[in-house]
């Protein structure tokens, strides 16, 4: 029988999450590497859940609180080769991408700095992860001052000219 539990993710201020699903023990170094390689500074932490032989949480990072909160986090998941990556001084967007390029990558679940709440299905021997809950819900329809806002933000910081 297959139950449904949802794990909320403790989100560190001032920080963003990237969660995934990859199939090898290596993911840990690989994306440590395509992180590191993205900008280096950015401050993270990464822990990944072996789902066979001795069913570890690897981890790995360069800010050892990150780490720590990165295997804390992916022990309350517990869902088998799934990812978590905790980062600060660095954003999704500039990172996702590579990740997702990652060979073991098989997906990313969600990039955000938005309350996080990951859906399980678990039995009695395997835990997996079948969706997320981001943010919240909409509360309107973006109308032409929310347009011209939007288009202000991206190009103050920096992402449109």
């Amino acid at each position: 029988m297959v139950e449904f539990e949802l794990v909320e993710v403790d989100l560190p201020e001032g920080t963003n999450v990237i969660l995934g699903q990859s199939h090898f023990i290596k993911t840990v170094e690989d994306v440590y590497e395509t992180i590191v390689e993205s900008g280096a500074s950015i401050k993270f932490g990464i822990a990944f859940c072996e789902a066979s032989m001795k069913r570890l949480v690897r981890s790995d990072g360069n800010d050892p609180q990150l780490i720590k909160h990165a295997e804390a986090q992916a022990m309350k998941i517990g869902a088998g080769h799934s990812f978590i990556v905790f980062l600060r001084e660095g954003f999704p967007i500039n990172i996702v991408n590579r990740i997702q390029n990652v060979s073991e990558v098989t997906s990313i679940y969600a990039a955000t700095a938005n309350p996080l709440k990951v859906v399980i299905a678990k039995d009695s021997e395997q835990r997996g992860i079948m969706g997320v809950l981001d943010g919240e819900k909409p509360l309107g329809i973006e109308g032409e001052a929310e347009k011209t806002e939007r288009a202000k933000f991206l190009r103050d910081i920096g992402y449109k000219r």
